[in-house]
């Protein structure tokens, strides 16, 4: 692994004639920036399709809650509770999504703020909460070699979910009922999906933060949607977007003293703001 990221830091240096490629932590977080954000670019298309943005929200939000019942059991590492926690509550979540009983947003809304408030009364017992208030806006600088890999890994799984099960999962988008006419599996289908969405919320969420990551995966899909005359035309500019917020907010981030993941998201903001307003004209 080492002789690895050897060569890829030396190809960067040899790429990238600046003075932020020097140091190690902003190869790594540019690295990550270039992995996770075509990640959330494809996966937001998906989501936009499918409605789910309070969903990825409400999955942002129980990192808390994962979080604090590792530290209750006194678990050490707290990613393994939060992705465990993380997948059961977006399968648990979903399932009442589908049964029909309540409005999908409220389902969300009431799981979204129990999640978050159960996770801050355990997280605050005897005021300990500051410890763990980076998580809320992340520290993409702070990632490591190995993680990268395990976004790697996501990525490659993401990409190869969205080349198989795509037009299944656009189908039963635009009409379920007609989906299970023609013999999608849509539940097994969607649960996949939720699943794929809590597993990359829940890996990059340390890094991205609690507060932002619902933007990352939203915005760069919302302003592709302003200019996309096709699906294909759609995923394009969704990917291209989210990776330019993701590498400039990053260097300006560097250059400017500030954090680089509120950066990355005023970037993607204020381009879905410049296709709001071209909008009119790309439709024509």
């Amino acid at each position: 692994m080492e002789i690895i990221m050897e060569t890829i830091y030396a190809i960067m240096e040899k790429l990238l004639p600046f003075d932020y490629i020097q140091y190690d932590f902003m190869k790594n977080a540019l690295l990550a920036v270039l992995i996770i954000t075509p990640l959330f670019g494809i996966l937001g298309t998906m989501i936009v399709n499918n409605r789910m943005a309070f969903f990825s929200d409400a999955l942002g939000h129980s990192a808390l809650t994962g979080m604090a019942i590792g530290i209750l059991f006194g678990v050490m590492d707290s990613s393994g509770p939060m992705l465990l926690f993380a997948v059961v509550f977006a399968l648990l979540l979903n399932r009442i999504r589908h049964s029909g009983i309540v409005s999908g947003d409220t389902v969300i809304s009431v799981f979204s703020s129990l999640s978050t408030a159960l996770g801050l009364v355990i997280l605050s017992r005897g005021g300990n909460f500051s410890k763990y208030s980076a998580l809320l806006v992340g520290d993409i600088l702070s990632i490591r070699a190995e993680e990268i890999g395990k976004l790697l890994i996501i990525f490659v799984v993401t990409f190869l979910f969205w080349g198989f099960f795509f037009n299944k999962l656009h189908a039963v988008s635009l009409n379920s009922s007609l989906a299970k006419s023609k013999r999608i599996p849509v539940l097994l289908i969607d649960n996949i999906f939720v699943v794929l969405i809590a597993l990359i919320v829940m890996l990059s969420i340390q890094w991205v933060g609690i507060l932002i990551i619902n933007a990352l995966l939203i915005l760069p899909a919302a302003a592709a949607k302003n200019l996309a005359a096709n699906m294909r035309e759609y995923h394009g500019f969704a990917v291209m977007i989210s990776v330019f917020s993701g590498v400039l907010g990053l260097i300006l981030s560097y250059y400017l003293d500030m954090a680089a993941g509120p950066m990355i998201v005023v970037i993607a903001a204020l381009i879905f703001f410049v296709t709001l307003l071209l909008r009119p004209l790309v439709k024509e």
